[in-house]
């Protein structure tokens, strides 16, 4: 395989062009890492999401983990169908079902700690620790700029 081309230098000097294809091959390296061990990115997703916040509903879950509702629910399933989590009926609305993170599930999600550390291992490859740092310092800052500006707060 050869070498790729190299990038116009005036796209090569915006943050957003770098940002963008950065993006691209850390997405590629944590599909690939995730899919060493059999998971998706959902997984990972809604399983974190599961050990921070603590049971929920299938709509509470979609909002904080960022998966959507057509995604959410064959997501769910696939767990279910490992363990991993457990749907129960909302003693409150039983028309409503409660995800809830299994002991099988938070092995699992220790396993995907691992797998993703590893990735990210990869992904920062080229750059110190206290580099590490300050990059995921930088994004950090930058997504809670961009993720406030889409916010429109209350009304």
């Amino acid at each position: 395989m050869s070498a790729p081309e190299p990038a116009p230098a005036r796209m090569a000097a915006l943050p957003s062009w770098l940002l963008t294809q950065s993006a691209l091959h850390a997405h590629r390296l944590v599909s690939e890492g995730l899919a060493d061990v059999g998971a998706r990115g959902y997984h990972y997703r809604l399983l974190a999401t599961l050990a921070e916040f603590g049971p929920a509903s299938q709509n509470t879950l979609g909002r904080r983990s960022g998966i959507h509702a057509s995604d959410l629910v064959a997501t769910i399933n696939e767990l279910a169908d490992g363990d991993c989590v457990r749907r129960e009926p909302d003693p409150g609305d039983r028309r409503r079902n409660v995800i809830s993170l299994t002991t099988a599930g938070r092995r699992r999600l220790r396993r995907l700690d691992t797998a993703l550390a590893r990735v990210q291992d990869r992904v920062c490859a080229p750059l110190s620790a206290e580099e590490r740092g300050e990059l995921t310092r930088l994004l950090r800052t930058l997504l809670a700029h961009h993720t406030a500006e889409q916010d429109p707060g209350p009304e």
